[in-house]
């Protein structure tokens, strides 16, 4: 899209905004009122927004967009494999090998398989319930064919034509021959409901069983620790550098809709269209640069190409692989780059714990002596227990308890008592040793 369909496009949502605003607020008020069905709220807000006079269905500007009403509308757009989103090259995504993808989705089944197959799929629904009660009446697809990246949207104008909605899918997904799948917490929310709508017109649904990768989760293991939020949106501004522009409220997707059911004004619509526009392509950014972090060796950060902050996301995606030798080495590179803050002292944590299981114990007691500085009292308890325990040197392990106590003190009530507990212990021990000696 270039600057002047966006500058366009936002005019509209400006005006479009001002519209949907009373809504809006009449659906929030509904939305509180729990003595009410769904079909009670939804009667209700066609009831009490009726006083607006209906704008009649009109042409849209662009010759692509077809008439107001039309019951199943399909548009599409294609990105040059040379061209950018935001930072990241489009044609990259094809670069990535089946072993990347089975490693961030924790499915074998993209061994040998590329995102050449693969259907970026995002939902924009009714949003008023769950199961049954949740319609997809916009389906966004991101998929490479003819040199390009497309994006294709489903949409549905009219909600009696939700069969034909479905076999147009159905076709669609036939015809492209998708071997996998690729989401955003689609595992939780654009799949299922997905399948809902397939099962309840009797077709079988076509991308159950196929690899799936839901970024999410990766996306959380990469970059949690990172930034304030892992919203694809938030993460496609942030790692991709994508300017989404005026994005609208997912929150506000399904108020569009039944006001354009009501008085059939698309304009309400087209920036729903860019938004789920703007999802396909954000998936794909954040993905490719997912991948390429994951794709790293362990000596990146010593070539500049990784900092700490991401050394720990790989690590974390190694560590919930069960790729623990991987994943300490990581970590402990982080901590070499320079690595500070609360991450920092989870990390130790983590390595402190592994060595502790390992029985690594010089290792494990080197971090928690490091981690006294900060005042760590489950550090003190941790030196406490191995030099009672480990090295039955008890004069040591009574330091450490008393100084676990005195940090303890303004904490924890239960970290105070055990500390309390282990000196008293101690000290019995220290005069039954000297009483031997």
């Amino acid at each position: 899209m270039d600057i002047e369909d966006r500058l366009k496009l936002l005019r509209k949502e400006r005006r479009a905004r001002s519209r949907a605003q009373s809504v809006r607020s009449t659906w929030e008020k509904l939305e509180s009122d729990e003595t009410l069905t769904v079909k009670e709220k939804l009667e209700r807000l066609i009831s009490l927004t009726r006083q607006e006079p209906a704008r009649p269905p009109r042409e849209l500007e662009e010759d692509s967009e077809p008439a107001a009403r039309e019951g199943v509308r399909f548009f599409e757009n294609g990105y040059a494999l040379d061209g950018s989103y935001g930072q990241i090259p489009v044609g990259l995504g094809l670069e990535i090998p089946g072993e990347i993808l089975a490693f961030l989705s924790r499915d074998a089944g993209f061994a040998g398989l590329d995102l050449s197959t693969s259907i970026f799929l995002d939902l924009e629904t009714t949003g008023l319930a769950g199961g049954t009660g949740t319609v997809p009446f916009l389906v966004g697809l991101g998929y490479y064919r003819d040199e390009k990246f497309m994006v294709g949207q489903y949409f549905l104008g009219d909600l009696a034509e939700e069969e034909r909605f479905i076999d147009e899918l159905v076709r669609f997904f036939k015809e492209l021959d998708v071997r996998s799948v690729v989401t955003y917490n689609g595992k939780a929310f654009d799949l299922p409901i997905l399948e809902t709508r397939f099962i309840l017109h009797r077709r079988r649904f076509p991308l159950a069983g196929l690899p799936h990768l839901d970024f999410l989760f990766s996306a959380r293991g990469l970059w949690r620790h990172k930034y304030e939020s892992c919203r694809l949106c938030h993460l496609a501004r942030e790692i991709v550098q994508a300017e989404r522009g005026e994005d609208i409220p997912s929150a506000e997707v399904p108020v569009r809709y039944f006001q354009y059911l009501r008085n059939g004004d698309f304009s309400l619509l087209e920036p729903v269209l860019y938004h789920n526009q703007e999802d396909i392509l954000s998936l794909l950014g954040v993905i490719t640069a997912g991948a390429v972090l994951a794709a790293h060796d362990p000596e990146a950060a010593e070539r500049g190409e990784l900092d700490a902050m991401d050394l720990v996301g790989v690590a974390r995606l190694h560590e919930s692989a069960g790729n623990i030798d991987k994943s300490v080495t990581l970590f402990e590179k982080a901590l070499q780059h320079g690595l500070t803050g609360e991450t920092s002292v989870r990390v130790k944590r983590k390595l402190s714990t592994h060595f502790k299981r390992s029985k690594e114990w010089s290792r494990a007691v080197t971090i928690w002596q490091e981690m006294t500085a900060g005042n760590d009292p489950a550090c003190f308890r941790e030196l406490a227990m191995y030099y009672e325990h480990r090295e039955k040197n008890y004069g040591e392990a009574l330091k450490a308890a008393e100084e676990g106590l005195a940090v303890a003190m303004d904490l924890s009530l239960e970290l105070r008592r055990d500390f309390e507990k282990r000196i008293e212990r101690l000290k019995v021990k220290i005069e039954r040793h000297q009483g031997r000696r």
